[in-house]
């Protein structure tokens, strides 16, 4: 919100649990951003699944419904999407031109990404920003792992060999005003120098001064998020190749630059 007020936007929140509320909300609006999805770094009980599905498709479906009977429809609809839409690979390397993968994160994503492209239908602009992992000193990843890092318990996941495919919050952010002035279809929000989790520990090791020591064995990640825990153990290797072709640039490339922007409290953000 605050990238956005910073460059003379107004911005209108609402939330998707009332979907004809936040119709009525957007109605008159230039564009809508939908970050709305229940959390997958959790464990992935039948319950935690169905929230997933209901945040990301049920919701949006629901509310392209309730702003097709209203008038003054924004022009353009951007919705969050993730990089689990191509699946996991230890090989493969995947761009905006990949197609999706078969497991239960790439099957929710294309239906995700299908009730967003209901949006074009009522004549709004449509792209979809498929997220990798962010690093933000807040929350997300970093949240969950700086804490461990930081008592010495750091170290790679399962085998370490397993891509991850991350990008700095800043740039995140810059991925969705580009979206959300011109570009449509997909935009892969991640950098263009992904690591294998083994550089990524050693990396968060060397930003925050601390040693990375202890494996996480894969047993463990099944312990925290059940079935979800492939996320981990598998990863996968993405490339922004049209997020840079449509002329967006990187503020943080490459990944120690970047740990160290995201844990200098003067970083811009």
């Amino acid at each position: 919100m605050r990238a956005l007020r910073a460059r003379g936007d107004e911005v209108v929140e609402t939330s998707l649990r009332d979907p004809q509320r936040a119709a009525e909300v957007s109605a008159g609006c230039d564009a809508v951003i939908n970050l709305a999805g229940a959390p997958v770094s959790v464990r992935w009980t039948e319950s935690a699944q169905r929230a997933m599905r209901t945040s990301r498709v049920d919701a949006p479906r629901a509310f392209l419904a309730a702003l097709a009977r209203l008038d003054g429809r924004p022009a353009a609809y951007v919705s969050a999407s993730a990089i689990g839409f191509y699946g996991t690979s230890r090989n493969a390397t995947f761009d905006e031109e990949s197609p999706p993968g078969d497991d239960v994160l790439a099957r929710l994503c294309v239906a995700w990404e299908a009730t967003a492209d209901g949006a074009a239908a009522l004549g709004m602009r449509v792209a979809k920003v498929r997220t990798g992992l962010v690093l933000g000193a807040d929350g997300g990843v970093l949240g969950k792992l700086a804490p461990l890092f930081r008592a010495g318990l750091g170290g790679p996941i399962a085998s370490g060999r397993q891509w991850c495919s991350w990008i700095h919050l800043d740039d995140q952010l810059g991925v969705y005003l580009h979206a959300l002035d011109g570009m449509d279809g997909i935009l892969n929000a991640t950098a263009p120098n992904p690591v294998t989790n083994r550089d990524f520990t050693h990396a968060l090791g060397r930003a925050l001064h601390r040693p990375t020591l202890f494996p996480v064995p894969a047993l463990a990640a099944a312990a925290i998020l059940g079935t979800g825990a492939y996320i981990l153990t598998e990863g996968q290797r993405v490339l922004p190749a049209r997020t840079e072709a449509t002329g967006y640039r990187f503020r943080h490339p490459e990944l120690d630059a970047a740990l160290r922007a995201t844990f200098t409290p003067e970083s811009p953000r």
